[in-house]
């Protein structure tokens, strides 16, 4: 006899599980199926352990770079071996939570292969048998897998992505790293401060494409003076494999010069596919753009009536919290609900040092819409905070409309991703400039330039000259 679930979710990563408790918390019967580990690709090999690395990999650097502290420094090093084992344990505890909440739910977890017979069963292959589940609703997470070049495949050794370079057994002397997004960029900060020699090849004109440019062009400055070789509008042509380094080869776009790079590692950060095969293959019609995501309505519910889907497999912008939101979103709809997904006030982060996050709008996508802006900024320079931890690479960037309704914002700062947060709830709520200028931040704080930013913006700044 088939089990029968008012609502299944395929796929435990963050949209997923965020749905199946939402969905159990609306008192509904809940599956979900997950070929590997709960949690997902993000906290089992993308966002946590990153996360991780990268703040253990500054404390060091800070170490290093502090001449405040005396006594040699020469010993001192970085521990791969020990980062690895802390960094399992880091993970464990979050998925043995995930797990922990799951149970707690009254949530069922199989773990197999699922494949769609119809609109309403599922068939598990769990490795040893299959099982076919019946569920009223269907939710898809599957998430994404990483992209290669067509002539520059993954093969685990030579030619990584990013979850085989967090397990590597220890630090490359040289890494070639294709693509300057957020991946590119926060694995270049990790392995750079660690003494690897790595070069960042990104073929368009600046890093973290669709960003503001003038905020990237910034940031790539600053992480040019620490260090880390970033190299734009270079178009990978050849790779040759040798048993001990990798070549590439191409051209360089904005001189039209050849270039030759190698390294004992390459890194692929090229992006992302949806990991959609299954749908294309299977019993049920579900329709796909041409990239391979699945089409959605803004209810997140699919061309088949109760099959809704999220996250990675979705497209838009890939980010976990995105899939989070979206899964809370699907779970209510799959009980009966009515919401809507809006993408107005999605916020992203780039976890290098000082960070990069985003919120809505930049100035030119606004004045595209045929409206006027109103820009508000204020520079770290001018920060008490920001000059007592020595991070003076900073600005906050408002974007307000002719009204002064905050659109949108742009920080470059230590802890930008935190910061970020109060102009999302600004965007969201459709508050002004006016609104977080008369709002008090605490001193000495880095929130003080998201205040000292509105203040700019409105012709009435204190601490910076109104221009």
């Amino acid at each position: 006899m088939k089990a029968k679930y008012d609502i299944a979710v395929i796929g435990a990563g963050p949209g997923g599980y965020v749905a199946a408790v939402r969905a159990a918390q609306l008192k509904k019967r809940v599956l979900v199926i997950e070929k590997e580990r709960v949690g997902g690709t993000c906290m089992n090999w993308g966002c946590i352990p990153t996360k991780f690395l990268l703040h253990q990999t500054k404390m060091y650097k800070q170490v290093m770079a502090n001449d405040n502290i005396d006594g040699a420094k020469a010993g001192l090093s970085c521990d791969w071996t020990r980062l690895q084992k802390e960094k399992i344990q880091v993970v464990e505890r979050l998925v043995k939570g995930i797990e922990f909440l799951l149970k707690q739910n009254g949530i069922a977890v199989v773990k197999g292969e699922a494949c769609l017979r119809s609109d309403k069963e599922i068939q598990v292959d769990g490795g040893t048998d299959e099982q076919i589940y019946e569920a009223e609703k269907i939710i898809l997470a599957t998430g994404s897998l990483s992209t290669e070049l067509s002539f520059l495949k993954l093969n685990g050794n030579r030619i990584i992505d990013s979850q085989k370079a967090l397990d590597l057994e220890g630090v490359p002397q040289s890494l070639l790293i294709v693509g300057a997004g957020a991946v590119g960029l926060e694995m270049g900060t990790i392995f750079h401060r660690l003494g690897c020699e790595v070069r960042v090849l990104e073929i368009l004109p600046t890093i973290l494409s669709g960003s503001d440019r003038s905020m990237t062009k910034r940031l790539e400055r600053i992480l040019k003076l620490q260090g880390l070789d970033i190299q734009t509008q270079m178009r990978i042509e050849r790779a040759e494999l040798f048993p001990d380094s990798v070549t590439l080869r191409g051209t360089c776009l904005k001189n039209d010069k050849q270039f030759e790079f190698s390294a004992q590692r390459v890194l692929l950060a090229t992006g992302r596919c949806p990991n959609s095969s299954m749908f294309r293959e299977g019993d049920v019609p579900i329709t796909l753009d041409d990239d391979g995501f699945v089409k959605v309505n803004e209810r997140l519910e699919t061309n088949i009536p109760g099959i809704y889907a999220i996250g990675d497999v979705i497209g838009g912008k890939l980010l976990a919290h995105k899939a989070s939101h979206e899964g809370s979103v699907a779970a209510e709809n799959a009980a009966g609900g009515n919401l809507r997904m809006d993408y107005d006030a999605l916020p992203l982060s780039v976890f290098t040092e000082p960070e990069f996050a985003s919120v809505g709008l930049t100035d030119k996508e606004l004045k595209e819409k045929g409206g006027e802006a109103k820009v508000g900024q204020f520079s770290l320079q001018a920060n008490g905070r920001a000059l007592t931890l020595g991070e003076l690479e900073g600005i906050v960037k408002l974007i307000a409309d002719q009204e002064g309704r905050l659109v949108g914002a742009q920080i470059i700062a230590p802890n930008a991703s935190e910061l970020i947060a109060e102009m999302t709830l600004a965007v969201t709520k459709g508050l002004t400039l006016r609104d977080v200028s008369q709002t008090i931040h605490i001193h000495p704080t880095l929130s003080e330039a998201v205040m000292e930013s509105a203040l700019h913006g409105l012709g009435r700044a204190i601490h910076t000259l109104n221009t």
